[in-house]
């Protein structure tokens, strides 16, 4: 979607500060933040691209001024909310809303933190065996279709509707855009797509310069 995450190319922001000897967390809050958020995701109400999409669906100027775990958290309470495990009474109180609908039968209890880390270390793939064939190879020319939706995509802005070559093909994966949206997984070929510089920043860029993207089939159409 157009929202305040999709920064790339945008003007006016300024360069990116780079703290030296960064810490995982600036506050305790925040590993606090971080472990309900994974606690929460492990009842498996909602996958990894839905959680993004309630992330970017703040409103700019909240977004915009929130910290990186404020972002999580006001994320989370949007997911939350929306799969019926809390309403916005409990989320503002702390305490339970006599008025709140019976949490979901099939809810199943999240892990212990032992099984938390061994899932987490393990990993979760987003590969898929039967995914839909490629509809393009290496060197063909593609244009990112210009997808303007509310929706969440994997498509940044600042590559619809330019023109690039196909140069890696990753394999079939989960098509995110689907995934987010609750329409099914929908897997498709994933391809790294190489864009020169200055096609998309323009003169000022190094004409040896290059970008490259990772770009799902149903983001591109064959280049005129």
């Amino acid at each position: 979607m157009n929202g305040a995450q999709d920064l790339g190319g945008m003007m006016g922001f300024g360069p990116i500060g780079i703290e030296a000897d960064e810490p995982m967390f600036h506050a305790a809050w925040e590993a606090r933040a971080l472990a309900v958020t994974l606690a929460v995701g492990f009842l498996g109400r909602w996958s990894i691209d839905e959680a993004r999409h309630a992330r970017e669906s703040l409103p700019p100027p909240v977004y915009l001024t929130s910290s990186y775990y404020e972002i999580w958290t006001r994320g989370l309470e949007t997911l939350i909310r929306r799969h019926g495990l809390a309403t916005s009474a409990e989320l503002e109180t702390g305490q339970p809303d006599p008025a709140a609908p019976a949490l979901p039968a099939d809810l199943k209890p999240a892990p212990g933190p032992d099984a938390a880390a061994a899932i987490l270390a393990r990993g979760s793939s987003a590969r898929r065996a039967d995914a839909r064939p490629p509809r393009f190879t290496i060197g063909d020319r593609v244009r990112v279709r210009d997808i303007n939706t509310p929706a969440h995509t994997r498509a940044p802005r600042y590559v619809r509707g330019r023109v690039g070559e196909i140069v890696r093909l990753h394999g079939g994966f989960v098509f995110p855009d689907t995934g987010a949206s609750g329409a099914g997984e929908q897997p498709q070929a994933c391809y790294a797509v190489r864009f020169a510089a200055r096609d998309l920043w323009g003169e000022t860029a190094h004409p040896r310069d290059c970008v490259h993207a990772d770009l799902w089939d149903d983001h591109l159409e064959p280049a005129a």
